[in-house]
């Protein structure tokens, strides 16, 4: 019989998948990879601001995560240079968050754990949590889907449609902001933007259509969650890494299937 924490760990990791899947195939097709970077960056600072304000992490991550968003959005849509300006504040996000958690002696030892996730520490609430961001993450795509799409492939064109760009962009916005804040403890801020990516990246090259990539992902991203919960059992590795680990040799293999 599995033990109740790695049944919570793997309910978590396929619950994760359902959020990252369709969304991380927008990130895919919009080339926001640096976007998910700087927001799951933010989210270190969020723990920091939680700790001193006393407030649940899940919300510190949250706010910021989402602030950081919005400032990204807004920086994008006035035409800044988003190359620059992403790595400016994704790094900057980042540093400001580890200088400000080594102000709480309590939380040094674990700051792993915010960086690297801790898939196997997930509790009832947690994973309560989690179901709840995707499912409201994954409400929220379903709800602008053909929106999204055409807003996508063009913006002329969804302008043409009378749909706005810009609110579309912020639909995106806060969706990767939930997923932030609800994968921050299973794979971590530094490997968020991985499980965003590699899974709609490996689903990619074999769909057909738009809403077959999206189910793909959230399969591979299940798989990779599951995957990488037994390769850290099996060989006592960090769990977060592990996920991404198994994530990237979907990747490689799908990637090897179109070449032949």
């Amino acid at each position: 019989m599995l033990d109740d924490f790695l049944v919570r760990a793997g309910l978590a990791a396929v619950g994760l998948s359902l959020a990252t899947g369709p969304l991380g195939a927008f990130v895919v097709w919009r080339r926001m990879a640096y976007f998910g970077d700087a927001t799951s960056h933010a989210a270190v600072l969020g723990v920091a601001l939680a700790l001193a304000a006393d407030l649940p992490i899940g919300l510190g991550t949250l706010t910021v995560a989402l602030a950081m968003a919005v400032t990204v959005a807004g920086l994008s849509a006035r035409g800044w240079a988003m190359d620059t300006t992403l790595g400016v504040l994704a790094h900057s996000a980042l540093a400001f968050g580890l200088v400000a958690i080594s102000f709480f002696p309590a939380v040094r030892t674990d700051l792993s754990s915010y960086l690297f996730g801790d898939i196997l520490a997930v509790s009832r609430t947690d994973l309560v949590l989690v179901w709840l961001g995707a499912l409201v993450v994954l409400a929220l795509l379903a709800w602008r889907w053909q929106a999204l799409l055409t807003s996508t492939l063009s913006e002329d064109l969804a302008h043409a449609a009378g749909i706005k760009p810009d609110r579309e962009r912020l639909v995106l916005v806060i969706a990767l902001a939930l997923v932030v804040a609800v994968a921050l403890k299973i794979v971590g801020a530094l490997l968020i933007a991985a499980m965003l990516i590699i899974p709609a990246a490996t689903a990619r090259g074999l769909s057909r259509t738009p809403e077959a990539m999206a189910g793909l992902a959230i399969l591979v991203g299940a798989v990779s969650g599951i995957g990488g919960l037994a390769l850290s059992l099996w060989q006592d590795t960090p769990t977060g890494p592990s996920i991404v680990v198994v994530a990237a040799l979907l990747f490689a293999v799908s990637a090897g299937r179109r070449r032949t």
